[in-house]
């Protein structure tokens, strides 16, 4: 059975802060550059995955040009939190398992490590990476249903389709919070030796916890922190607000197993950071709307 510590996941899509910080500046940088260069951002796709890049401008004096301003690295990042959400709100429509969401999710950041916004267009780079989700999870819907199912051409979803995975470097298994989660909660049950209304309420706090992991993923969490982190913040968030039980003590008893790779203290850490990027997350996508309304593509 395939395992988070030995998959491409953990070897090449975990980033520093500081490295995930350079790739978007760099991908942002390349996208500038191309304006400058050939007036123009967008990169020509057809469906065998062969990519058509701009021509350099004949001219330096064209005033159309001139009035094309590129994106700035956080307007791309709140052009890409907005595409996000709507991944959540694509699945959710279609009653798509959380699997589907988190990887389709996984997939469209990972591309746009390697793209810019204003290359390719995230509605379109959305929708594919949605598709291909639910093929490598075998949820077998067709690219028809889903354009037909949100009004859009089927026929953007399939010429797309090779250059995202390209870009992915096929690289599609996917380890999302939600199985992570599920596990904690049947360790609890064994660590509270849990009576029938306790495990009434370790249901509540696995619902809760599905919420939150929901939050998390439109975060860059899934970038900076392997999945058993994620769980475990989205099972300390939902945690706070039940009451369910003592996650500190809880902490303490996952750390002192033999595998453990970290003191209370340094996991404590590590899910306060993962807890203050939803929190700014939130705060930030307040202001997605005004952002996206005001600009436009190339």
């Amino acid at each position: 059975m395939a395992d988070f510590q030995t998959s491409t996941q953990r070897a090449k899509w975990i980033f520093t802060p500081q490295k995930l910080a350079e790739r978007y500046k760099a991908a942002n940088q390349r996208a500038v550059q191309m304006l400058e260069k050939c007036g123009t951002t967008q990169v020509e796709v057809d469906a065998s995955g062969s990519l058509t890049y701009p021509k350099d401008k004949v001219g330096s004096g064209d005033q159309a040009d001139k009035k094309l301003k590129p994106l700035s690295a956080d307007e791309e990042r709140f052009m890409r939190a907005f595409y996000e959400a709507k991944v959540q709100e694509v699945c959710s429509a279609f009653a798509f398992p959380h699997k589907i969401q988190a990887t389709a999710l996984q997939y469209f950041k990972r591309f746009y490590l390697q793209w810019s916004v204003m290359q390719h267009h995230p509605k379109e780079i959305m929708l594919t990476c949605v598709y291909a989700a639910c093929k490598i999870e075998e949820n077998h819907v067709s690219a028809e249903e889903i354009g037909k199912g949100i009004n859009q051409d089927h026929r953007i979803i399939l010429k797309y389709e090779m250059a995202v995975l390209q870009s992915l470097e096929f690289d599609l298994i996917v380890y999302a919070p939600y199985r992570a989660i599920e596990g904690f909660v049947n360790n609890m049950e064994e660590f509270l030796q849990a009576r029938d209304d306790e495990i009434q309420k370790l249901e509540s706090l696995l619902k809760g916890a599905t919420a939150e992991a929901d939050k998390v993923m439109l975060t860059d969490a899934p970038l900076l922190f392997p999945p058993g982190q994620l769980a475990l913040a989205s099972l300390r968030i939902a945690n706070g607000v039940l009451g369910v039980i003592d996650f500190d003590r809880y902490l303490e008893n996952i750390v002192s197993q033999p595998n453990s790779e970290h003191t209370t203290s340094e996991l404590t850490k590590l899910l306060d950071n993962i807890e203050y990027l939803v929190f700014t997350n939130f705060h930030n996508y307040l202001n997605n709307e005004t952002c996206i309304s005001k600009r436009k593509f190339y």
